[in-house]
């Protein structure tokens, strides 16, 4: 009995001693895991527990435009946070906030609940607002303020689509502010506040910092001036016409410097909110159109590079109408028989075709590739459409036809206007761009760009030739003398071109586009203009409704950069290139 009760006792102690080992085990095996291979993870833990990370954001670069006139500038704001974990009353410090922040009563409580250490309720505050909410006298353990900067644009809607916006965290997203955003945002500094046990700061040491870096500023091409310029004269065409919507680009053709870019309706990038998504396009290089009667320009310069057309060749229009591929296609008036010249002065779909036609389909989608369509230009903005030119493999009967006088194919304004100037460049075709230099903060130079040529298009006899047959197109007889300027000779094509019509997928009779590109002095060349106009009222032409639109602009810029006006040989003004 003794002994049966001592081999029962010494069982127990046996197992006690076995759960105690076992114990012992986890326990060592619990150590090791923690202080050997999960070290790293609780270290973090703990210094989130007793650290703090503040952000310093970076102060964005400014936007300048030729001159160093800014365009796009960071202001210091004041934004609002709130600490939960520290609110007493939420509902008290709701109804105080909510009459000053136009928020509601219930949305400002519910974020107050929790326990948070940190909330934004709400960021880059006008100082009229902040200075109501200081005057409420709130805890300053509860809410409180930290400044921040806001993107701000001192002109307001001068050249909006193309300087673009940033985000509530200064991101670019649009324009040049997304295109070199990286170049503009700086670099983030932070510091690290370290805390006690119960949650107090301690002051930092020197190591816990790190200053952020201002972000570089961007000289543009742009002119402030001649974009005034471009966006009154628009605004007056706009109101005039009653249009839908309109762009104008100003370009150097020697160098691709964009001067100008403007498009209506407006866009205020200081109010982006108030306006629609699609509003904030920039419709001069996102936007397709048929070119209409602009594109006659481009089989004009293929058939004469090409030789299989003279100025004085004559192109029977006397029908007023020409059959391809089974579909007649027709003149807006009769002409009767036209030179070649003519036929691109007057502006005769019928001539244009039978042009196409001697060029043949292989050798006129040859220059259409060459001068650029169905690509990109390349130019340093987001969004650029590369246009829509078909394979000749894809071409119908009648697309000869249609593509000669500008239907079928779909192309940007900046595309266009690239292609002309190339024409005005002796056949050199410019890369367009918009930003010049980069500078940091101090304003030391850290990068600049320059005039790129892409490619020789035509020959500068080709070039001159087609100059002086476009020169008619603004003289008398011709089908754009709204845009003649007094003093100086012009070159250019207008163009008028029905709109499909989305319910019926055929050419509207009511709605066009309405265009006249150009450029001057014809003899040297020093700026060039595209002006595009959707859907006018009272008038369709483009001699009648882009070309004194034109004319308006390039007065005015013409007096501007100084110019020289020429008089029977004489110059006028003294030369100051733009």
């Amino acid at each position: 009995m003794k002994k049966g009760v001592e081999i029962k006792n010494r069982k127990r102690i046996l197992l006690v001693s076995l759960f105690i080992a076992i114990g012992f085990i986890i326990i060592t095996l619990r150590v090791f895991l923690i202080m050997v291979i999960q070290h790293n993870q609780y270290m973090k833990k703990a210094e989130r527990q007793h650290q703090k990370t503040i952000h310093i954001e970076p102060l964005r670069g400014t936007i300048y435009d030729r001159m160093g006139r800014e365009l796009a500038v960071s202001v210091e704001l004041e934004s609002l946070y709130g600490v939960p974990s520290e609110i007493e009353d939420p509902k008290f410090v709701a109804a105080k906030l909510s009459s000053v922040l136009g928020m509601s009563y219930h949305s400002i409580e519910k974020r107050l609940e929790g326990h948070k250490n940190f909330i934004w309720l709400d960021r880059k505050l006008d100082p009229n607002r902040v200075r109501k909410i200081k005057d409420l006298s709130l805890d300053s353990k509860e809410i409180g303020f930290l400044t921040e900067s806001k993107r701000f644009n001192p002109k307001r809607s001068l050249a909006g689509h193309l300087l673009g916006f940033v985000g509530m965290d200064n991101q670019g997203l649009e324009g040049v502010e997304f295109a070199y955003d990286k170049e503009l945002k700086g670099e983030v500094g932070w510091l690290i506040l370290e805390r006690d046990a119960l949650g107090r700061n301690i002051f930092p040491s020197k190591h816990n910092y790190k200053p952020s870096s201002s972000g570089k500023n961007l000289f543009l091409t742009i002119d402030e001036v001649i974009q005034h310029i471009t966006e009154k004269e628009l605004d007056k065409g706009m109101e005039r016409w009653k249009a839908k919507g309109a762009m104008v680009i100003v370009m150097n053709p020697r160098t691709g410097e964009i001067l100008s870019m403007g498009v209506r309706p407006e866009f205020n990038p200081n109010i982006t909110g108030s306006y629609k998504s699609s509003d904030w396009r920039n419709k001069a290089i996102t936007d397709l159109y048929e070119p209409g009667s602009t594109f006659k320009v481009i089989s004009s310069a293929a058939a004469l590079e090409e030789g299989i057309v003279k100025e004085k060749d004559l192109f029977d229009c006397s029908k007023g109408e020409i059959e391809v591929g089974g579909k007649i296609m027709r003149d807006a008036h009769k002409h009767g028989v036209l030179s070649f010249a003519e036929v691109i002065q007057k502006s005769s779909n019928v001539g244009a075709i039978q042009v196409g036609m001697k060029l043949g389909k292989n050798r006129f989608y040859k220059y259409i590739k060459d001068f650029g369509f169905g690509e990109k230009t390349g130019i340093d903005l987001p969004g650029e459409s590369p246009g829509k030119v078909r394979e000749t493999k894809k071409w119908s009967g009648t697309s000869i036809g249609a593509i000669s006088i500008g239907q079928e194919i779909g192309v940007t304004p900046l595309q266009l206007l690239v292609a002309f100037s190339a024409i005005a460049n002796n056949g050199h075709l410019m890369k367009p761009y918009i930003v010049s230099e980069i500078r940091d903060y101090e304003g030391k130079l850290v990068k600049s760009f320059k005039s790129q040529v892409m490619r020789k298009v035509i020959s500068e006899s080709t070039s001159k030739r087609l100059t002086d047959i476009l020169r008619t197109v603004v003289e008398e007889g011709g089908t754009a003398t709204k845009a003649a300027i007094e003093g100086n000779l012009v070159a250019g094509k207008t163009g008028t071109a029905q709109k499909i019509d989305p319910e019926t997928g055929t050419y509207s009779h009511q709605r066009y586009v309405s265009s006249f590109v150009g450029f001057l002095p014809a003899d040297d060349p020093k700026i060039s203009i595209i002006v595009v106009v959707d859907e006018p009222q009272g008038a369709i032409y483009g001699g009648s409704v882009a070309a004194p639109i034109f004319k308006e602009i390039a007065e005015q810029v013409l007096t501007y950069l100084k110019i020289p006006i020429m008089e029977q040989g004489h110059t006028l003004l003294l030369s100051k290139g733009p």
